[in-house]
Parts: structure tokens; C-alpha cells; sequence
């Protein structure tokens, strides 16, 4: 099954992530861009996810540093345009895959593409790892780590299901039971055309 792939290369990221633990680290994709495409999309996708979670932490800091903190929403921003390209990346494949498929006359579109899907998944991935690490923190108290506990077998049932519901759509697609509609994302405050700050308006 797809996500079976998926699930192991997020978690390769997040452990690999998690050596040095810092934002800053260099990047290395180990999966070949042609020979193993699907793989080196999923890679540096957690990849961006990994790395804006960490963000998403620091900027929380209440002591940190005005000019600090800005050039970290920067940085989160980017990082967030990053993801949306991975995510149509994505798409692209699995359009590509299927593009031979005749959808049936009665095929249905889902409520989201296929590789949004997969960016929930990498994003619960995430979620896995933390809220384990929370369950077992040595230095917290048991309740803490009971609630956590809790938590953490709810985030694994909604990873199965997830999983689940990723792996059928792709099924359905192949079939033609459903169809793949892809809309590139409109985003707006990127554009020095679209907002009107960038643009220079008052």
C-alpha cells in the first residue's frame, strides 16, 4: 500500500531530523529525483514539515527577540509556500500515474487531492513522534504523561484511518470510481500584484 511507504519515510525524516535537532541543520535527500520520485517527494516533504514544526516552537518562545521573531515568520511563511508547491508536486505524480485511467461515467470527486491527504499524514507523523515523547518524559509527572498516553493512541487509530482512507481513494482513481481535480493553490499574500501592501498602497 502507498501509505505504507509514506508512513516509513516520515518517520526516516523525523528520526534523522531528530539527531541534531536544529532548525539550521543541512538538508540531504537520499532518494534519486528520477529514479525514485515518488520516495524524494515524500522525503522533502516532511522535510519542510519537520523543519516548520521546530519553528513553529521557537517563535512561541515569549522571551524571543522583536527582529528575531519576524524574520522567524518569514522564514515559517516561505517555509509554508514550500509545502504548497510539495503538495501540487505530489499531485503532478499522481496525475501522471493515473493519467491513462478513464474515470467511469458515475465517478465521484473527492473532497481533497490525494496529496493533501498525504500532507495530513506527514503532519500526523509529526504529531506521533511528539506526543510519544511527551508520554514517556522521565521528568514529567504520571498524570502528564497518562493524559499524553491518551493522546498518543488516539493520533495512531487516526493514522490508521487516514492511512486507510489515502490508500482507497488511490484505489478508486486506479478503478475509476474516482476522479483527480486539481486546483493550484490561489495564494495571495505571496504576490506583490495580489497584495495590496507589497504593492505599495496605503
Amino acid at each position: 500500500m502507498f501509505t505504507e511507504k509514506a508512513n516509513r519515510i516520515f518517520k526516516e525524516v523525523i528520526d534523522t531530523y531528530h539527531i541534531i535537532n536544529t532548525v539550521d541543520q543541512p538538508f540531504k535527500n537520499p532518494y534519486d529525483a528520477k529514479k525514485e520520485v515518488i520516495e524524494h517527494l515524500l522525503y522533502r516533504k516532511c522535510w519542510i514539515d519537520t523543519v516548520q514544526w521546530h519553528y513553529e516552537d521557537i517563535i512561541r518562545d515569549p522571551q524571543i527577540d522583536p527582529v528575531a521573531a519576524l524574520n522567524l515568520k518569514r522564514l515559517i511563511d516561505a517555509s509554508n509556500q514550500d509545502r504548497t508547491d510539495m503538495v501540487e508536486y505530489i499531485d503532478s505524480y499522481f496525475l501522471e500515474q493515473y493519467e491513462n485511467v478513464s474515470p467511469k461515467e458515475n465517478a465521484t470527486i473527492n473532497t481533497e487531492s490525494p496529496a493533501w491527504g498525504v500532507d495530513r499524514l506527514s503532519i500526523l507523523a509529526l504529531k506521533v513522534y511528539h506526543m510519544h515523547e511527551e508520554a514517556t518524559r522521565t521528568d514529567a509527572s504520571a498524570a502528564h504523561r497518562e493524559a499524553c498516553q491518551k493522546k498518543l493512541d488516539i493520533l495512531l487509530e487516526q493514522r490508521v484511518d487516514l492511512s486507510t482512507a489515502i490508500d482507497t481513494l488511490l484505489n478508486d482513481i486506479s478503478k475509476g470510481d474516482k476522479y483527480m481535480k486539481v486546483y493550484k493553490q490561489m495564494k495571495m499574500y505571496n504576490d506583490e500584484e495580489l497584495n495590496p501592501v507589497l504593492r505599495g498602497e496605503k
